[in-house]
Parts: structure tokens; sequence; C-alpha cells
């Protein structure tokens, strides 16, 4: 059988990256003289900072806004961040007695091959190199292969930075041919994905051919509970933001909106309002624009068949007044309200721009209902009862919960999901966790 070009590239770049991790160039040097290239790389992406927005949104869609206020600076935050982790990932001495003294060292994993979405190109790469680089690893990074152009643009700052031949490899391809290539690679160390969680389970299964680390971040469809004592006007704006930015195509979107009754119809018109104000469909380069086109055609369809079936269902379906963009892959902005919880709407990832509303009488419905889900990303709780507030947090089955607010996120704080939406931990401390390997040595100090 003959190799595929998608093989052929990820095998010269695992080779690169193995023999990177053995050259001093890179093996010798310090976590200081880590973070020093690190950080030297953050500021060439500063300085390239409106090249790589223009990119981005180029690429993906998203508002020019957006890309160039938080992507990029994003990008270069992360790895400024574990920049700084590069001299601090020391091992510890543990005491054993007065004969034997015992210590562990942190080594490096070795070849990490790490997949990223489409969704947000340039940070879910800084999410995953930073920690990588961080620990003295080497990398080979696929791209996805709607959006590759910010990245093959960042390969270029990564070689002006100084850092060594073969460290970090980019390659490009799709993912049934150089992705599945590369969580194969009887080489490759680690395997960090994001992305779909259909997918996911097919990495899972390929890395687990030579037992390959694996760190997952896939679907989700996250519950925002409102209660009734909730600021209904902060509840309205970060419901919102939490399902409608980024076009809707986020991984930890608060779809799934629960309601509690007596406020129901008033939070569903507020909801309502907001979202025909700030809907401003169109050119991603127009400053006034909020929501640029889906990624894809094919993806714009798939989000309106969704909105189809939950009309199916019997549930309402609101869209702001006014024609989309007569160019582009656009979806309205799309209210569902009396949605039944167990309707595909309500259970299904759309990766859109659609918030599906139910209503609940209590907490414990409240729980029970947003617990219902093969997902367990994220979750937000809105109310003014402090106690409530951490009851909740604690009792909701996800990695992340947000209490007054949603997609509220930073770069020291650890991002990732239970059950279905993955395992293992991005950003933060424990970000770092995926990328070492801990030694333990036991030292006789006798003559026993």
């Amino acid at each position: 059988m003959d190799t595929a070009p998608g093989e052929l590239d990820v095998g010269r770049a695992v080779q690169a990256a193995r023999e990177a991790l053995k050259q001093p160039s890179w093996r010798s040097l310090s976590g200081t003289e880590r973070g020093h290239l690190m950080n030297r790389l953050a500021d060439l992406v500063d300085e390239h900072g409106e090249t790589l927005a223009a990119i981005e949104t180029l690429d993906n869609g998203k508002p020019l806004s957006i890309s160039r206020s938080y992507d990029v600076p994003h990008f270069s935050e992360v790895l400024r961040y574990y920049a700084g982790w590069a001299d601090k990932n020391q091992g510890s001495v543990i005491d054993i007695g007065p004969k034997k003294m015992a210590y562990t060292v942190k080594h490096p994993v070795g070849v990490c091959g790490q997949i990223i979405p489409w969704n947000y190109p340039l940070d879910t790469a800084a999410w995953k190199l930073g920690p990588a680089l961080s620990c003295g690893n080497t990398i080979v990074l696929k791209l996805a292969e709607q959006t590759p152009l910010s990245m093959l643009y960042v390969a270029q700052l990564i070689r002006e930075a100084g850092f060594p031949p073969g460290v970090v490899n980019i390659i490009s391809g799709r993912g049934g041919e150089a992705g599945a290539a590369l969580a194969r690679h009887q080489e490759v160390d680690k395997i960090s994905f994001t992305g779909s969680t259909v997918t996911g389970k097919e990495v899972m299964r390929m890395a687990a051919g030579t037992l390959k680390a694996v760190t997952l971040e896939t679907g989700g469809k996250s519950p925002l509970i409102v209660f009734d004592d909730a600021n209904l006007e902060q509840a309205v704006r970060w419901a919102h933001e939490g399902v409608m930015a980024n076009q809707g195509q986020m991984c930890t979107a608060t779809s799934r909106l629960l309601v509690q009754d007596g406020i129901y119809d008033s939070f569903v018109e507020r909801f309502k309002a907001f979202t025909e104000e700030t809907s401003i469909l169109g050119d991603p380069f127009d400053g006034r624009t909020y929501q640029g086109p889906q990624i894809s055609k094919a993806h714009a369809e798939r989000i309106m068949s969704y909105i189809s079936s939950a009309r199916n269902d019997g549930a309402e379906v609101f869209h702001p007044r006014g024609d989309l963009p007569s160019r582009g892959f656009f979806v309205p902005p799309t209210i569902l309200t009396n949605v039944k919880t167990n309707t595909t709407a309500f259970q299904e990832e759309i990766f859109g721009p659609v918030a599906a509303i139910a209503r609940f009488k209590g907490e414990e419905e409240a729980v029970e209902v947003s617990n219902a889900s093969r997902y367990g990303l994220a979750g937000a709780v809105f109310t003014k009862d402090l106690g409530r507030a951490h009851r909740v947090a604690r009792n909701l089955e996800a990695g992340m919960v947000w209490v007054n607010s949603s997609n509220d996120s930073d770069t020291r704080v650890p991002f990732g999901g239970v059950k279905e939406s993955g395992y293992g931990r991005e950003l933060g401390e424990d970000g770092l966790k995926g990328y070492y390997s801990v030694k333990a040595v036991l030292v006789n100090l006798t003559d026993e």
C-alpha cells in the first residue's frame, strides 16, 4: 500500500522531533534558557500582532476586533505564563529515614503530537505549545485543515526566536490522514487532542496501540442555570456571550439554558431583546460586526438542521429581524424556547449560535437536568445566594463552573472536562502535568 502524503509529512516531522530531543542544543538547555526562548517568541507574536490578527480572521471568519483584542494577545500571554514555569519544574526530596535518601526528577515526556481545532487556532496551539516547551519536550503540531494559516506564520517566528531545528514541527493535513498517522506513530510519546468527541474517541483508540499518554478536550453541551434571585440583566448579558460569541463555535458554549419558573418569561423577553440589539452580522473586518460567518457551508447547514429538528419537536424558534448577509456561510443567532429537555436540540452539541431554553422549578431539578448529559465540560450558575452557588457548583458534573459569568477563562486556571468531554487539563499549573514524567531515585547512604 502506498503511503499517503500526510503520513510522509508526519514521519519526517516525528523524526526531526526525535533527533532534536537528543541534541545538546535543546536537551542541555536549562529551564531558564528555555524560558528566554519562549518569551522571545511571545515578543515576536506581539510585534506581528496586526498581521496575525488579520490572518486569523481571514482564515476563521471571526471578527477582526476579537482576533486583535483576544486571540493574538492570549497566545503571547500563555507563552509568557509557561515561560515563567520553565525553571520551576523541580522535583522533591522525600525523607525516608537516616539510612537512605530519596528524591524525584521531572523529565520531559518526549515527542508530543498535538492536534488543534479550527475554532481557536492560535490559542489552542498556545495551550499546547506552552507547557510542552516549558517541560523540555519536542513537538509535532498538526493544524486543522480549515485554518492552517496563522500557525504557519508563527512557524517563521519560532525560527526567528532561536529555537533549535526540530524542536517545534508544524504540519498541515487532513485529520483522517495526518492526524491519524500522528496518533499511531510509534515514535510519538504523547498525544494532546482538542476537537469533537467522536474524533477524540478515534484518537484514543489509535494511541492505545503504543500506550501513548493522551490528553483529550472534546465536546460539550454546557448548562447555564438562572435562579429567580439572579441579577437578571447580568444573567442575560453573560448567557448571550456564553452561546453567541465566536459564532457559537465554542466547546464550552453554555447552550443549555435552564431558567427558574418565576423569571422564565422575563428572562426570555430580555434575552431576545438583547440578542436583537447586539446581532450585527457581516464582514468580520468591519469593526461593528459581532458575528461573522460559520467556518464552512457544511457546518452552517448542519446548524440549520438542528434548528429545524427543534421546531419539529415543538420548540418555538426566534431569530432577530433582518436578512442575513448575501455572501458568506451565516446562521442567524437563534433562541429556542419551551424546549423539552430530552430532545436533540437540548442534548446534542450544535456548535453554533443556538440557545435552547427550558424551565425548572427548584435547585434539585436544575442539577439533575444539568447532569443528565454525556458531556461534562462546563457549567454556569446565576444566583445571589452564596450557599446555593457553592452547592450547585459542587454538584454539577463538569470540569469548570462559572458563578455569575460564562466562558470567563484565565491562563492561570485549569481548563478541561469530565465524562465524554475528555480528561486531562490545559492551562494553569495543572496544564504542566501531562508533559513530564516523574522518576524516583533511591540512594543507600550506608554500607549495608
